[in-house]
């Protein structure tokens, strides 16, 4: 005897839900007397009320549907902010590291600047004295 409950995908409804896809397998066992306790009464004046319900179930599996599909895109959308956190906390620490650099860098041209001038204000002095040292020895 093949077992009661096998688990049957279709490619068409890997995404439906699991009480739906239970309710069809046990639905498909033919012996009246497990019928009747899992679907119920089915005689003649049961019809339409069965029916009603079976129509509601399905409305209910189709709002789950979509509930695990929304909150399959919060989560989606969660780990999206998650990542564009990360990058501009990233963005931030680099443009802080490239302001320090850069003020680092501005300091040591400005000392190279104030070294050059006075590379040329004390080569200035020494060729005057020389000049006046010549006047000197001339006169």
């Amino acid at each position: 005897m093949p077992p009661k409950f096998k688990r049957h995908l279709n490619d068409d409804d890997v995404t439906g839900s699991v009480k739906s896809e239970r309710r069809n397998l046990l639905e498909d066992d033919s012996d009246e007397e497990e019928d009747f306790f899992l679907r119920g009464p089915s005689g003649p004046r049961f019809g339409p009320r069965n029916d009603k319900i079976k129509h509601v179930q399905n409305q209910v599996d189709e709002v789950i549907d979509v509930m695990q599909e929304n909150i399959t895109k919060v989560i989606e959308r969660g780990e999206r902010l998650d990542e564009l956190q990360d990058k501009s906390e990233s963005l931030s620490d680099n443009a802080t590291a490239f302001s320090n650099r850069s003020k680092q860098l501005r300091r040591q041209m400005w000392w190279r600047g104030c070294k050059v001038k006075a590379i040329m204000a004390l080569v200035a002095v020494i060729l005057l004295l020389v000049i006046i040292s010549m006047a000197a020895c001339i006169s």
